[in-house]
This record gives C-alpha cells, structure tokens and sequence, in this order.
C-alpha cells in the first residue's frame, strides 16, 4: 500500500503573468480596441467547482475507509492479547495503535461543519479522539495507585462498550472515558521520561491489581473505535444519506462547508490548540498525544488531511486523485490559486520539520530550535487559513472562523 505520508514513517506502517492595462488616449486607435474585456469562464469555474465536489466525498470515504480497517486491527491485536497477554504482543499492539492513527490524522480535515463526525445529534468526534485526557479517571497514575474507573468496581461494576461509552466527559470534559487517547494510556501509561514515551508494563494485564478488568477495559475501547468509525465511514459510502444530501447541495453551499473545516482546522486547532498552547505552557499534558510521544505525526497528519482535500488527492488502500480546491480556484484567479498552493505547501514542510518527541520541541527558550520549529509552523498553518478565505472569496463565498 502506498505511503499517505510524504515522510518516513515508523517502521510499523511560475510565473504569474501581469494584465497590462490599455488606456484610450485622445486621438489614438488601437485595432484591438473594439475586441470584447475577457470575462471569466463561468462554464469552467461551475465545471471545476463540480469535480471538487464531487471528489470529496471519494476522499473522505477512502480515508474513513483506511482508518476504520486500521481500527479493525488494532481491535484484533487487542484482543489476542489480552487472551494472551506477552511482552511481545503488547509491542505488536503499540505499533497496531500508531498505524491506526495514520489514516485517523487525516480525517481531521473533516471536522469542525457539522458532517457525520461532530454534528450535535449525532457526531461521535467526542467518542473517538477528544483530549486531553485526565490520567485518573481511567487508571491508575504514579502518585494515585487506586485512582480510575478500572480500579473501582463501585462506579464501574461491568465493562462493557455501553457503560464506558456512557462515562465519557462525565463530571468533566477532561473525563474522557474512551477513544484513541484512552487505549494510549492503557498501553503506554503517563509519560514521566524526557527522551521516551510511557513505559507501562504488560504485567499490567497479567498480575497487576485488577488486571482483568484492564483487559475488559482496553477490548471495550478498541471495540468503540471500531463501532464510531464505521457510522462515520457509512455515511460517506457512495448511495448513503448523508452522501447524498450533501451531493444534492447547490455547489457554493458544499464547498463552503469544505473550506470552514480546512480554515478552522489550519487557524484554530492546528496552528491554536495542538501547537500554539503547549507553546505557551511548554507543558507536556498540552501535546495531543502525550503518552506515546506521537504527537509530532498527528501534526503532520492534520496538514497532510489538508492538503489533501486542497488538491484533491489521498493515497492510501484507495488512490483518489481529481479536482480540488485549488483546481476549482484556479478556473476563478490563478493568482489566489497559487497564493493557496505556496501556502499549504509551506504549512506541510514546516509541519514535517517538526521533530520528535514533540515536548521537547516545546521547551527552553525562544529561540531554542525546536520552539523555532514549532513557532514557524504555527506562523505557516495561520498564513495557510488566511489563504482559504482568500481562495474562497474569489469562488464568491465568505468564510467566518
């Protein structure tokens, strides 16, 4: 399977021309003079705006689609080993929960318009990925030995898919009882070292207190991830409701939805929430994936979900490659076009310049060069959002994020 990523991965997976004016001055003809101002090909923009349209749902299907057999995996692995529990399978395991979150990343670029992911009624955003994460709510930590759900039958007496899911974000919205972050911690623990991640024991599962139930926990977690992602994945299939609602838009409306998630992701939780705050802070429980020290490729991941839908491109299990945004642009200015183009380029080589682990980027002083790296690639997202609304202004839609 092609790479997703235009990075090495762990080893488990021109020139613009310038119009010039002509000025009629007194006395002098031009034979052009009578030939008709160029307009813009509204045939062409209308044509490039249904090809981007109509590649997104591709897109976003194929990437749901890779995610969710990602899932299916890791789920399989989690549960041979807690059938069996080995020092071997718990790193088999760790591996299968890092390839998930390849394709997952991506998906990022789908969120923040109300689609099947994180709609009000419905959206299971919450249920798969929500961060941070309290430590103590789930299990035990270093300075609380008995803390957790895991550890106290009282408030949780029977594991289930249903009962975890239902303790999700009560009490609080740091109680995050289930999804990616949640089997993170149970394979990882807290991360307490400055050059690794976590450094949970699969003893854990096998002669620690209240073992078993940390078995039931993990399969009913990986279980959930599997349940979320296949509604999300469903609702994207070619013929679904959903689908085909969002086919059936007039084409203005569906690309503004697009381009409010590709914006909000670039400016407010990209560049603000996963970068810009742990800047601020330089305190590890603010990267996104903090206890396995992956937090560096959901970065990457979240640009190249971007760019993806920006070019109208994903390679994965599934090869989509057709108009996108910057395509449908470029029939309205070929200079906001390109504007776009350099932008979301420069956001995707200055995320990849980010190294691991990410909360040692974050740390020391300004001009420390992790933090360099960090500040230029947050600088890059913002220059990247701003071009979004830009790009959209010249398809005639005006973007609020």
């Amino acid at each position: 399977m092609a790479q997703p990523f235009p990075f090495p991965l762990p080893r488990f997976v021109g020139i613009a021309l310038l119009g010039l004016s002509l000025t009629a001055f007194s006395g002098c003809k031009d034979d052009d003079d009578d030939k008709p101002t160029p307009t813009v090909n509204e045939a062409a923009i209308a044509e490039a705006q249904v090809a981007a349209v109509s590649t997104y749902p591709d897109l976003v299907y194929a990437t749901y689609s890779d995610a969710l057999s990602a899932a299916q995996v890791l789920n399989s692995k989690a549960q041979a080993f807690v059938r069996t529990p080995s020092a071997a399978g718990f790193d088999d395991l760790r591996l299968a929960w890092k390839a998930a979150r390849v394709p997952y990343n991506q998906t990022d670029a789908f969120r923040f318009y109300g689609g099947p992911i994180d709609n009000d009624t419905s959206g299971v955003e919450g249920l798969l990925n929500a961060w941070p994460l309290d430590e103590k709510y789930i299990d035990y930590t270093v300075d609380d030995a008995n803390s957790g759900l895991i550890n106290d039958p009282g408030a949780l007496p029977v594991i289930s898919k249903t009962t975890v899911e239902a303790l999700n974000e009560q009490g609080g919205e740091t109680n995050i009882s289930c999804g990616y972050h949640a089997v993170e911690f149970l394979l990882w623990g807290q991360d307490l070292s400055a050059t690794g991640p976590g450094a949970r024991p699969f003893t854990d599962y096998t002669t620690a207190p209240n073992a078993s139930r940390r078995g039931q926990y993990l399969i009913a977690c990986t279980e959930l991830i599997v349940e979320h992602l296949t509604l999300v994945r469903n609702a994207w299939a070619p013929g679904a409701a959903y689908r085909t609602t969002f086919m059936a838009l007039p084409k203005k409306d569906a690309l503004t939805q697009v381009l409010i998630g590709l914006g909000r992701l670039s400016k407010g939780e990209l560049a603000g929430e996963r970068m810009q705050v742990a800047l601020d802070n330089q305190d590890q429980e603010d990267e996104h994936s903090c206890f396995s020290d992956y937090t560096d490729l959901d970065l990457k991941g979240n640009e190249q979900g971007i760019w993806n839908v920006l070019n109208g491109t994903y390679v994965g299990s599934t090869t989509v490659s057709n108009g996108g945004i910057i395509a449908a642009v470029r029939k309205a200015s070929a200079t906001k076009a390109d504007a776009l183009k350099a932008a979301t380029d420069d956001a995707r080589a200055k995320t990849l310049a980010i190294q691991a682990p990410f909360d040692q980027e974050i740390i020391g002083a300004d001009s420390a060069p992790g933090r360099t790296r960090v500040r230029a690639a947050v600088t890059s997202c913002r220059t990247q959002a701003d071009q979004i609304v830009a790009a959209a202004q010249a398809l005639g839609i005006t973007l609020v994020l």
